[in-house]
C-alpha cells in the first residue's frame, strides 16, 4: 500500500477569519464570528444569527469576467481553493497534463442561484430553471472554475453528504493520490445564507432561534438548543509525498486514514455507524487508539446527537481517555465546509502544539463521559488528530490526520 499523502497548502474562508492564519488566530483567541444575519433581513424567520464571513470583497479576488457567472458561495470557493494552492506553492504547469485533479463538497451552495432564479420568474422577463438545474449548475461551476483556474486536468468531483461532504471530498483525494495523481485540490466551501435557504435549513428543526451569539451553540452542553448556520470553509492540497519532497515543499501533516459509513434513515441516529468508521479509520492509518491525542468533533448541538456522538468516542477511546474539542462553536455549522475547516484546524493545532477549546461551554452536559476542551486552548503535543463529521441523512465519515516524517 502507498504512503499516505501529505498537506502541503491550506486556504480558509471562516466567518471568524478570512484567511489561514486570520482565521487560527481568532480561533485560539476565542474571537466568534455569530452575529446577527446581515445580508438579508432576517425579522421575519425565528432564526436571526448566522456565521457570515467577514470582509470578503469578491472583486478584490475573483476576475471581473465571473463575477456574472457566480454567486457568493462560489466566490469564496474559489478564494480558499486560491489561497491553498498559494500557500502550497506547487505549480500544476510541471506536473504531467491530467496529474493535479479536484474534489470538491457542497450540499447547500445551490440555494441562493435557485433564488436568483425565482426572482427572476417574478421579474419582468423573468427565466426559471428547476430546483435540480440549479443545484446542478452549482456543482459544476463551482468545481469547474476551480479547476480551470489552476489547471486541474485531472480527476474531477463534486460530492453532496450534508456535513460530511468536507471530510468525503479528501478521502476521495486522497483515494486519487494513492492510485497516481500527484496532487490533488480537496475541501469544501458551503452555506446558504440567503432567504430561500435559511427556509429550507429551518424544516431540520435543529437550528437554535436563541438570540444571544454567546449562547446560540453550545455543543455537548446541558444547554444545547441546536446550532448556528454559517458559510464557509477550506481547501487542502494533497500531494504525493515523494512528489512533495522533491519539490522541498512546506509539510502540514499527512492525512493517514478515512473511513465512512452511512446510517439506515432515522430520525435520530444511534453511535455504532460513526464508531465503525472511527474504528476503520484508525486501522486504515495503522494507529490505535491510545496513539490519538485530540478529537475533533462533529457537534451537532442537539442534545440527542451530542450524546450518541459521545458514546461513540467513549465506545473506541474510553471514558475521558483523549481530549475532545469543537472550535466550530465559534463559526457555526459550516455543512460541506465545517469538516474540511476542521481538518485545517487539527493540522494547525499539530503545527503549533494546541488544541483550540470549545467557546462558550463550561463544562459537559453530565453523564456525556468526554474531555471537553473548554475555557481556554490546551497547550499539549499533537502528533495525530482524529476528525469526525456527521451529515443529516446517515452519512458518517471518520479522518486521521498524523504528524509527517
Amino acid at each position: 500500500m502507498s504512503a499516505a499523502p501529505v498537506v502541503t497548502g491550506i486556504g480558509v474562508a471562516a466567518p471568524n477569519g478570512l484567511g489561514t492564519e486570520e482565521y487560527w488566530q481568532a480561533t485560539l483567541e476565542g474571537r466568534g464570528g455569530i452575529a446577527p444575519i446581515s445580508r438579508f433581513d432576517p425579522s421575519g424567520y425565528p432564526v436571526r444569527l448566522a456565521g457570515e464571513v467577514p470582509g470578503f470583497d469578491a472583486a478584490a479576488y475573483i476576475p471581473s469576467r465571473l463575477l456574472p457567472q457566480t454567486d457568493h458561495m462560489t466566490r469564496l470557493a474559489l478564494y480558499a481553493a486560491d489561497a491553498a494552492m498559494r500557500d502550497s506553492g506547487a505549480d500544476t504547469a510541471q506536473l504531467p497534463e491530467y496529474g493535479a485533479g479536484v474534489s470538491s463538497a457542497s450540499s447547500m451552495g445551490g440555494f441562493e442561484f435557485g433564488q436568483r432564479e425565482l426572482q427572476n420568474l417574478w421579474s419582468k422577463g423573468g427565466r426559471f430553471v428547476s430546483a435540480y438545474q440549479s443545484f446542478a449548475w452549482f456543482y459544476a461551476v463551482n468545481t469547474g472554475q476551480i479547476s480551470i483556474r489552476h489547471g486541474l486536468r485531472g480527476p474531477g468531483s463534486a460530492l453532496v453528504t450534508d456535513q460530511a461532504g468536507g471530510l468525503d471530498a479528501v478521502g476521495n483525494a486522497r483515494r486519487q493520490i494513492r492510485k497516481g495523481t500527484a496532487l490533488m485540490l480537496a475541501g469544501g466551501v458551503d452555506g446558504a445564507l440567503c432567504p430561500l435557504g435559511l427556509a429550507g435549513q429551518l424544516s431540520s428543526g435543529r437550528l437554535s432561534t436563541e438570540e444571544r451569539p454567546d449562547h446560540a451553540y453550545l455543543p455537548f452542553a446541558t444547554e444545547a438548543r441546536g446550532h448556528v448556520p454559517g458559510e464557509g470553509g477550506a481547501y487542502l492540497v494533497l500531494e504525493d509525498r515523494d512528489s512533495a519532497r522533491r519539490r522541498g515543499a512546506r509539510v502540514y501533516g499527512e492525512i493517514a486514514g478515512y473511513a465512512a459509513t452511512f446510517d439506515p434513515a432515522q430520525e435520530t441516529p444511534g453511535a455504532d455507524g460513526l464508531a465503525h468508521a472511527i474504528r476503520r479509520a484508525l486501522r486504515e492509518a495503522g494507529t490505535d487508539p491510545q496513539q490519538v491525542d485530540a478529537v475533533f468533533a462533529d457537534a451537532a448541538g442537539v442534545p440527542e446527537l451530542d450524546r450518541t456522538e459521545a458514546q461513540a468516542v467513549t465506545a473506541v477511546f474510553g471514558a475521558r481517555a483523549v481530549p475532545v474539542t469543537a472550535p466550530k462553536s465559534l463559526t457555526g455549522r459550516l455543512y460541506a465546509g465545517g469538516a474540511a475547516l476542521d481538518l485545517a484546524a487539527a493540522l494547525l493545532s499539530i503545527r503549533d502544539g494546541v488544541l483550540p477549546h470549545t467557546a462558550n461551554v463550561a463544562a459537559p452536559a453530565p453523564g456525556l463521559g468526554i474531555d471537553l476542551v473548554v475555557g481556554s486552548p490546551r497547550t499539549v503535543t499533537v502528533d495525530c488528530a482524529l476528525v469526525l463529521a456527521r451529515g443529516h441523512g446517515g452519512f458518517n465519515a471518520a479522518a486521521v490526520v498524523r504528524r509527517a516524517h
